[in-house]
This record gives C-alpha cells, structure tokens and sequence, in this order.
C-alpha cells in the first residue's frame, strides 16, 4: 500500500483571500515503511508574502521569485501523488489549498477521499490533549528540534514518524500474520513484493554462533515467536 505524507505552506489562510501554496514536501511510504523516495517544491506564488506568513516559514518574496509557479509543476506533483493516500496533518486546510490551486491550473482535482487527517484521527485518539504536530511529537519522544521554523518536507518527515506512532508503532510484520494473502488489514490493497538480491549475501554467522543460537532458542519453548517463524 502506497501512502504519501503531506504538507504545505502558503502565504495565508485562505484561496478565496488571493493566498497561495510556496513549498510542498512530501514523503513515500509503501506498508508503513519510508521509501525514501519524496517530492519536494519552492513555488512562486505571484504575490507579496505577508510578514506573519514569513515568520511561519522563513521563505521570502526574493527567495521564491525565481521559482516555478503552479501551474508548470501541476503535471509532476499529480503524477507523483497519483491515487494513492495522502496522510496530512489538518488535511482540510492543505487539501483547499491544493484544489484551489489545481483549479487555476486547469488540472484535476484531489478527491476528498484521498485524505487521511492525521490532527482528526489525534484528536479522536487522545480527547481532550493537544493535538498539534509538536505535541504529539513530545508524546511519542520524537526529536523535532530541527524545526526552528515550518517546512514542508521537513514537517513531512516529522509528521511520518507521528503517523506511524498513531496507528500504534506498527511496522511490516515480516508474514508471521495470519492474514490471507494478497490482502492488508482491513482488506486493503496487496502488499508490493520485496525487492531480492540476484544473488545472496554469504552467511556472516560461524557454525559455534549458529549452534550458540539454537541451544538458547531451545531454553525458549515450542511457543516462542522465533520458533513459530522457524516452522513457517
């Protein structure tokens, strides 16, 4: 399953005021795991970048001068993002903004669908706490003192860090589920294979260390995890 973790930032609040999309960052996940595979984007947004605005992000009217507009990226980020998830923090506010921009551009729009909001899930998850990117990343003790200031790519590999740790800390589970194959919890798309190597790594272990292993997996039981793995 193929998810993109998404963020934004822009000159204001509103389309509808005349504000505009500067930076989007993204990050690609396939089954909960980074690919480390991203998009990442300046945009010149074609107007003044109000002050309260640069203070958020630190991007200037010089910087994003030379930068490409919009439209003549629309083509890339939609074939980048394609159909698949986009898992956003307060998606409803980068998803108007995306739309709005798409819409001038004469490109497709997202569908509403498309969205995972990460701050809804956080706040259904955990009533009545802060729900914000720094606060969950104070609850789950992930390191964001790299971010002095918002940037999209930045908060994208923060906010996958947050995803992960929402849905529970999960991470590939290596088949010792007993899923049916061919499908993902919750009857979600097939899993993508696994890359292999065309040829094997030759085996680092020593026979001692190898028989070393197998007496302490013993001391463990029939129904210890290893053992069931080793059956399977």
């Amino acid at each position: 399953m193929r998810e993109l973790v998404l963020d934004t930032e822009t000159t204001g609040f509103e389309p509808a005021e005349g504000h505009r999309i500067v930076e989007i960052g993204a990050v690609e996940l396939i089954n909960l795991m980074p690919t480390g595979r991203t998009y990442h984007q300046y945009i010149n947004p074609e107007r003044d970048m109000p002050q309260g605005a640069f203070e958020v992000h630190g991007l200037s009217e010089d910087f994003l001068r030379d930068k490409p507009v919009f439209a003549d990226i629309a083509d890339a980020f939609l074939e980048f993002v394609g159909g698949d998830r986009l898992v956003i923090h307060n998606a409803s506010f980068d998803m108007r903004f995306l739309n709005a921009e798409l819409e001038w551009a004469s490109k497709r729009r997202l569908g509403p669908d498309q969205a995972f909001d990460t701050l809804t899930f956080a706040r259904k998850k955990y009533p009545g706490a802060p729900a914000s990117l720094d606060a969950l990343c104070r609850r789950f003790g992930i390191d964001n003192s790299a971010r002095e200031k918002h940037g999209a790519l930045l908060d994208s590999e923060i906010l996958a860090e947050v995803y992960l740790e929402l849905l529970g800390g999960q991470q590939p589970d290596f088949a010792l589920s007993s899923e049916p194959e061919g499908t993902g919890a919750g009857g979600s798309a097939p899993r993508a294979p696994l890359p292999r190597r065309a040829q094997p790594l030759p085996p680092r272990l020593t026979e001692a260390e190898r028989n070393a292993h197998r007496d302490f997996i013993a001391t463990m039981g029939e129904d210890a995890l290893w053992t069931r793995y080793a059956r399977a």
